[in-house]
């Protein structure tokens, strides 16, 4: 139940949502009660609805987000003084199926993108440069911008470089990952082209590369050793232009929206995420499942304390362990190198309103709708399942971004209290949770669903953001990380470095 001042998200919850900057005194009409606030509460902060005693749990979503530290009184405002975590280490679960989720049904519609001679499709036709190491970032950079000057007046959507520090001294599962994750960037659709340079003398030589490609087109992946050519720039900006004569073949065409593969993300969250933001997308995923496409969930730390509903609607037990795996391994992952489990949320996310990782997480998991997970892979692996998708990642904005893309996205759903720039090598969509940042950042953000707060419900929104994601798909829209070139990457590193 909302006004336009405070909401209460689930009948269960102990809290509601401050609309707006409420004010010690103020008195707030929620839930059939006139509640008058004890102490100043920020825009999107909670405040409690009745008094909670110390140690009761503390309900939002209809889920504990943590317990009280001491006794809260009711029009108190909660936060990270008063109220803390009860997540613990690696846990065991049991499997119970949610009979609501959704399956990939097939569909009618389709959306204009480009058909790969390899039998892959792409919403982009750009060409890639893709360094095996990072000494060779500048000579990559070089060629890009030259290349692009040559080639502006071509057929194709842009030519692009994405650095890293990597690919130098690695070891191990270090340099798989590195591998991996630039393979599958070479292998992605929407780069129509692919220009590999490397340096001669790393670890990821050009030759090991290559064995993480799998079959490749070589009309349509050239490759460079710098250190074996006379002038690596002349001969990077010529292999590009014979990539671009095979990519000016490839136009767009129908393609089944079933092919489409989102990639669904947050950043920078805050108090609203998981009112506004974080529901659309899912409205979003729970639509494109059902006309048989592919939707892809990362940043693991920002489950827990929210798995069991990921857990519980499994395809399967096999599916339900392999969740259970991800989770427990990346828990494994903290204790290993000796940090807390549960630092989440960031000071960003504390100053919006979330106050314990319980809370982020439940929030977190809604870009989900409620899709049957279908699969669950490894970083630097890439989807092969129609439907909702788990990849093993962080919650690092650019490093999860990049392995949604690595695993085959064409598209990230990106939504953000807070705002950012960045955007990963595929179109970037920033959706905002509040109309303010919408407003202050029209240069990062793309789609403002704040409005759900405002003049818009549910239904009505849904339907406008599916359209734009699709006119995003067929070429029709940029998003703000296209139109001004924040197109970046980065690796999950692990290991040693020599």
């Amino acid at each position: 139940m909302a006004n336009n001042r405070a909401m209460v998200i689930h009948p269960n919850d102990s809290v509601f949502i401050a609309l707006e900057d409420l004010s010690a005194g103020d008195v707030v009409h929620v839930n059939e009660q006139h509640i008058t606030l004890i102490s100043d509460v920020p825009s999107g902060h909670k405040v409690a609805l009745k008094a909670i005693p110390t140690g009761e749990k503390v309900m939002k979503y209809g889920y504990p987000i943590g317990v009280a530290l001491e006794p809260i009184e009711k029009g108190e405002w909660i936060h990270t003084h008063n109220i803390k975590t009860t997540l613990d280490g690696p846990l065991n679960y049991a499997y119970t199926p949610d009979e609501n989720r959704i399956q990939a049904g097939t569909t009618d519609l389709t959306f204009q993108g480009f058909l790969r001679p390899n039998g892959e499709v792409g919403i982009r036709n750009e060409v890639w440069i893709i360094n095996t190491v990072g000494c060779i970032n500048k000579t990559a950079e070089s060629i890009a911008r030259l290349a692009g000057d040559l080639y502006k007046d071509r057929n194709i959507d842009g030519i692009y470089h994405y650095p890293h520090p990597f690919g130098c001294s690695q070891l191990g599962d270090d340099l798989l990952y590195t591998q991996k994750l630039l393979g599958n960037l070479v292998n992605h659709p929407n780069a129509g082209g692919v220009l590999v340079i490397g340096l001669g003398c790393e670890n990821n030589f050009i030759e090991s590369f290559k064995e993480s490609l799998g079959d490749y087109k070589e009309n349509r992946v050239k490759f460079i050793e710098s250190q074996w050519v006379d002038d690596e720039i002349a001969d990077g900006i010529d292999l590009i232009g014979e990539l671009i004569g095979e990519m000016e073949k490839d136009k767009r065409q129908p393609i089944s929206l079933s092919k489409l593969k989102v990639g669904l993300k947050c950043g920078g969250s805050d108090g609203f995420s998981g009112i506004t933001a974080n529901p659309l997308v899912g409205e979003f995923s729970n639509l494109l499942i059902q006309n048989g496409g592919t939707t892809i969930l990362t940043e693991v730390p920002e489950m827990f304390g929210a798995e069991t509903i990921l857990m519980n609607r499994a395809a399967n037990e096999r599916i339900f362990s392999k969740t259970v795996n991800l989770i427990n391994g990346f828990k494994d992952y903290f204790i290993q190198h000796q940090q807390p489990i549960y630092e989440n949320p960031s000071p960003g996310n504390k100053k919006g309103g979330i106050s314990t990782l319980e809370e982020k997480s439940l929030g977190c998991v809604q870009k989900g709708g409620i899709g049957e997970v279908v699969d669950v892979i490894d970083y630097g692996e890439k989807v092969s399942k129609q439907g909702l998708n788990l990849v093993q990642g962080p919650g690092n904005d650019l490093v999860s971004v990049t392995a949604l893309a690595a695993a085959g996205a064409h598209i990230v759903l990106f939504t953000t209290g807070r705002g950012t720039p960045f955007g990963g090598p595929v179109p970037t969509v920033k959706i905002s949770t509040n109309s303010q940042i919408y407003t202050k950042k029209k240069n990062w953000i793309d789609f403002n669903a704040g409005e759900l707060l405002e003049n818009k419900n549910m239904d009505q929104l849904k339907q406008a953001f599916f359209n734009y994601v699709l006119d995003i798909a067929s070429g029709n829209t940029q998003t703000n990380n296209e139109k001004f070139g924040f197109k970046e990457i980065a690796i999950f590193k692990t290991g040693v470095t020599l």
